[in-house]
């Protein structure tokens, strides 16, 4: 743990900004799948060539790689969150809109870079104002229904730009995700600036000073072993889960032919219907049995996801390892940020440490693709499935045996931390 005080004393939490938080998680979410693999099919429809769409999605993936940083630490300096929240959920919209009025190379480029660097702050934004609104007593449950929000977005998003794509154009889905936009910004108007403690949403909660500084400098915050330790967890657990999904896309368009696009949008959302279903249960359970028992659960289950995968083609493999893939969403969705606030409070720092364990992620999830595919052309798609096996069971192997429970508080939490100076 980086540092530690006194935990956080249960507060009020306010009901209404709560209700509205809901709201936002719902919209954001909804207005984020209007991205991703519908601007590959748009600029493809436009004339695009592959490696033109390829370099202006590959832009957008490493400014999404690179934000987490600065603006974990803007974020741990600036008083409001909810206006920093409101930015980046404006600019996701000015950015669909760019794409759907001018597909051009620069607008487009533009508006991926923008929308991958308002995402990745938008990704630390939400659990920043969720510790703020409601402390370290109610984060794990706040987290469990961030997650059951966010998941129902998606599916809504899925379900409403699958159905503009079909009846009008795939133009229209950019338009749609604009418009998502604006639901959200109206409900998070209704997080007032003295709903979220300052001090709270920082892990340091016992100070509320618009101009406090962080406790903690950066190196320290980077020196940290257990946050060290916790990162290569979930660097090793995205270079394995990052490269499945586009491996199981391979393999239904050579076996599925023509409905490999309705199987895939199946095991996309299947997933995401576990996630919004078992979120709130998994928020509660780490409250009461703690992190490290769903963290085992959530890095255990991919190693025997990919590994079914490699032995098994059949689609009931397929719909097992998408139900392992829910189960780990779920888990991975609300213990993440939790584990962080566990190892930052007192510190100041949690946006930044959040920053850092996001950067890492991507960073395996990048290789993960390139990966993947290379072992694929070279040994075969069983031989990249089992890869990615091994390599789950690596980061679970580090979880199991370097990752101690986190969920401390008073003179636990000191006790640790002075131990480890």
């Amino acid at each position: 743990m980086v540092t530690a005080t006194t935990a956080y004393a249960d507060v009020p939490k306010p009901e209404n900004a709560l209700r509205a938080f809901d709201v936002v998680n719902l919209f954001v979410a909804g207005a984020l799948g209007g991205f991703g693999p519908f601007v590959a099919l748009f600029l493809a429809q436009q004339g695009w060539p592959p490696g033109r769409i390829g370099f202006a999605l590959t832009a957008g993936t490493v400014s999404g790689l690179l934000a987490p940083l600065p603006g974990g630490e803007l974020l741990d300096r600036m008083r409001s969150k909810t206006i920093l929240l409101a930015t980046g959920i404006s600019i996701i919209g000015l950015s669909a809109l760019m794409i759907g009025l001018s597909p051009s190379f620069p607008v487009v480029l533009t508006a991926v870079v923008l929308q991958g660097v308002s995402a990745a702050t938008i990704g630390l934004g939400i659990p920043a104002i969720s510790l703020g609104l409601v402390g370290d007593a109610g984060l794990a449950e706040r987290l469990g229904r961030n997650q059951r929000f966010q998941s129902s977005g998606s599916l809504m998003a899925a379900t409403l730009m699958g159905t503009v794509g079909y009846f009008f154009s795939n133009r229209g889905i950019f338009f749609t995700s604009a418009l998502l936009v604006i639901p959200a910004l109206v409900a998070l108007k209704h997080i007032h600036s003295t709903d979220i403690h300052f001090g709270r949403s920082v892990g340091a909660p016992d100070h509320h000073e618009a101009a406090s500084p962080p406790r903690l400098s950066r190196l320290t915050v980077f020196k940290d072993r257990l946050l060290l330790i916790f990162a290569s967890i979930l660097l090793l657990f995205q270079l394995a889960n990052a490269s499945i999904l586009p491996l199981i896309s391979e393999a239904l368009a050579q076996v599925a032919g023509g409905k490999s696009s309705l199987i895939l949008s199946t095991l996309i959302v299947m997933p995401q219907i576990l996630v919004a279903v078992a979120a709130p249960w998994i928020g509660r359970q780490a409250k009461s049995w703690g992190r490290r028992p769903l963290l085992l659960l959530g890095t255990g289950a991919l190693p025997a996801r990919a590994f079914l995968f490699a032995v098994i083609g059949s689609p009931v493999a397929l719909i097992v390892g998408q139900i392992l893939d829910g189960v780990t969403a779920a888990v991975l969705g609300v213990v993440q940020p939790l584990v962080v606030a566990d190892l930052t409070r007192g510190s100041g720092r949690f946006n930044l440490a959040q920053g850092f364990i996001a950067v890492m992620s991507g960073i395996g999830a990048s290789v993960a693709i390139f990966g993947s595919g290379l072992v694929h052309e070279i040994f075969g798609r069983q031989a990249a499935f089992l890869g990615a096996s091994c390599i789950a069971l690596m980061a679970f192997l580090v979880c199991l045996t370097l990752m101690p429970e986190t969920k401390t508080s008073g003179p636990q939490a000191s006790a640790e931390a002075s131990s480890r100076r």
